[in-house]
């Protein structure tokens, strides 16, 4: 799968921009100038691909409970991670909404084929707040079990930056206590290594089931779903999965030679049936 550098550069300047005017500081505007704006400096994502995140990270779930973040990547199911923090004035709600969002059109539930990580940065974020978030957007999710498969981690800066540095996740902590970052949603394979960056902050339900379906390696999904996303190919230009023209016309290619040589076969098997016929006929005469 070949990514342009021109088509990554663009899909970061499209959510840093995103970032900097959801983040901005205590609600004054960004000064504009001819470098970078002091809201963004330091602010990136690094796409890392195949990276392995620190499974051994430890923190605390939604409900107090210290766990290790390996313990959501059982090799069986992929997950869709999410970095940020729980008090964010606007910006990882942006994303957490869309993610959400997108998934209502998706017919998995979180905790059966994938599992949804929130991983918060802002270490004075405690349990309690994670466990309030995650009921706010369950409550609005309906999905019967997603409770399951949801997790709100919060703990040591530490680990949050090792997870944040595996990912290429390049955040900032502002003067008024806010953070800037930009807005990702990434899809991660089973062994917790990073399949997949999707920048926005709103997301089709088609781009989250084929990311997903992509990200497992064949783990979820019926043989019909990984035909579909085998015509298909992210873009990270339309920032979603694409129809490609190339493997379709290839598939027809390969079907009309399949009908060809069905028929052909059949005609030769006509032919033959009737030289025997005439044969017998021939022999019965004399």
């Amino acid at each position: 799968m070949n990514l342009s550098l021109s088509s990554i550069a663009n899909s970061l300047r499209a959510a840093l921009a995103v970032a900097a005017v959801a983040c901005a500081a205590g609600g004054a505007g960004a000064q504009i100038n001819d470098g970078v704006p002091k809201e963004l400096e330091g602010i990136d994502i690094i796409e890392r691909l195949d990276n392995s995140l620190p499974l051994a990270a430890r923190f605390l779930d939604d409900s107090g409970k210290p766990v290790e973040l390996g313990q959501y990547f059982t090799g069986k199911k992929p997950v869709l991670l999410q970095l940020g923090y729980n008090k964010c004035p606007m910006l990882c709600n942006l994303v957490l909404n869309g993610a959400f969002e997108g998934l209502k059109g998706v017919d998995w539930t979180p905790g059966q084929e994938f599992e949804v990580v929130s991983v918060s940065i802002d270490p004075t974020e405690g349990p309690a707040l994670a466990k309030a978030k995650k009921e706010s957007y369950l409550a609005e999710f309906e999905r019967p079990g997603a409770g399951l498969g949801v997790h709100f981690l919060t703990g040591d800066e530490t680990m949050s930056k090792a997870v944040a540095e595996s990912v290429g996740f390049k955040f900032r902590r502002q003067d008024n206590g806010d953070y800037s970052h930009a807005a990702v949603l990434i899809l991660v394979k089973p062994d917790g290594k990073v399949s997949r960056y999707m920048y926005g902050t709103k997301f089709e339900p088609k781009d989250i089931r084929f990311g997903l379906l992509e990200a497992s390696e064949g783990r979820i999904g019926s043989a019909l779903d990984k035909f579909i996303l085998w015509c298909h190919m992210y873009d990270p230009n339309a920032r979603g999965y694409v129809l490609q023209a190339r493997r379709v016309m290839s598939l027809g290619g390969a079907v009309t030679l399949v009908v060809l040589a069905v028929g052909l076969g059949m005609f030769w098997r006509a032919e033959l049936k009737k030289k025997k016929n005439a044969a017998t006929d021939v022999a019965a005469a004399n």
